[in-house]
């Protein structure tokens, strides 16, 4: 018994002894979809979260196969210039999309847009910081600051106090569409789906900011930062796409949409994943060693999948820790990780 305890407990690196020790040495590398440290080493201009989403492997596998529907569903967004609606349950692939778009017609990074229940349309559109602009301009009224066009006393420097959001940022005028995924649109605050409606259909915002100083600014223009942290002029206090983005709303299903919404949204939902999607899932993710050796895990969950609520993330997590660690309760660790989501709390 004693020797099964040891055996079983070599993989942990917090023991609960209450003694200090160098165990951090034996942690292994972080799952690929939890290596924040690939942003640094991504290259300029790449996408440093691709990796977490579409697999660090994911050259050994089709990560996304589409079938025929959700295929045509992905293309008709593109040629109708229209927002993707994707539904389904967590983990079923729904982010993703998103990303295996940008992905494979090189649009660049996927802008995101993470909705919660206090999320504005403002949120989404731009911030504008009123009070740091108030605190600069009596900073620069006691000589703090020189008096020079672009000094926060000036009109010129007001864009240097606005922050395009993500669906702003998505709407600037390009000549090829930028992605962007508001994930979680189910989450929201009642009002936010119908606010989104006009912006989707004209494709274009004001910023009353600007609209009202922008017969004093050199060529109506102001410099503003964008989501992704780079410097854009904005004209006449408005912002216009030429090229309408590829717009992903992912939903659970936790709640319904109204319909001018549904209307404007081209429709996909996203049924369960199968057993050839998951393995791929896996492979992709962990190679083809870890879904080789985890398939036992991947056909216990479809089975629990059935008549629970589970999410994909889950699999890999248990897959990954089971794999790496490789303790003797595999199977009992597997169970604690993948828990039902609609267990009564």
């Amino acid at each position: 018994m004693t020797e099964s305890r040891t055996e079983s407990s070599e993989w942990l690196i917090y023991r609960g002894a209450g003694e200090p020790h160098d165990g951090m040495d034996r942690l292994p590398p972080p799952p690929p979809w939890r290596d924040f440290a690939s942003r640094e080493t991504a290259g300029p201009g790449a996408d440093g979260s691709q990796n977490r989403r579409l697999g660090a492997h994911r050259h050994l596998a089709e990560l996304h196969r589409p079938g025929a529907e959700e295929l045509e569903m992905i293309n008709a967004a593109l040629y109708l210039r229209r927002p993707l609606l994707v539904t389904g349950s967590p983990g079923a692939g729904k982010s993703t999309l998103a990303h295996s778009v940008a992905y494979e017609l090189g649009l660049g990074n996927v802008l995101k847009w993470s909705v919660v229940s206090r999320s504005t349309l403002q949120d989404g559109l731009y911030h504008y910081d009123a009070i740091a602009r108030l605190q600069d301009v009596q900073i620069a009224a006691q000589g703090g600051f020189g008096s020079a066009p672009g000094s926060p006393g000036a009109v010129e420097g007001i864009g240097s106090y606005i922050r395009l959001g993500p669906l702003g940022t998505a709407l600037l005028p390009s000549d090829t569409p930028r992605v962007l995924l508001i994930d979680e649109l189910d989450k929201s605050d009642i009002d936010l789906p119908n606010d989104l409606l006009n912006v989707l259909e004209e494709g274009e915002f004001a910023i009353p900011e600007l609209e009202r100083v922008a017969d004093r600014l050199p060529d109506g223009e102001a410099e503003v930062l964008t989501a992704d942290g780079a410097k854009v002029r904005v004209r006449d206090g408005r912002v216009r796409c030429r090229a309408f983005p590829f717009v992903v709303l992912t939903s659970n299903g936790e709640r319904d949409f109204p319909a001018p919404l549904m209307r404007r949204c081209i429709h996909l939902e996203l049924g369960r994943p199968d057993h050839k999607r998951l393995a791929t899932f896996v492979r992709a993710h962990l190679g083809d060693e870890a879904a080789r050796r985890g398939d036992d895990l991947i056909t216990h969950f479809l089975e629990r999948s059935r008549s629970e609520l589970l999410a994909t993330d889950q699999l890999l997590n248990a897959i990954y820790l089971t794999d790496a660690a490789a303790p003797t309760s595999r199977d009992r660790l597997a169970d604690l990780l993948i828990q039902r989501l609609d267990r009564p709390r």
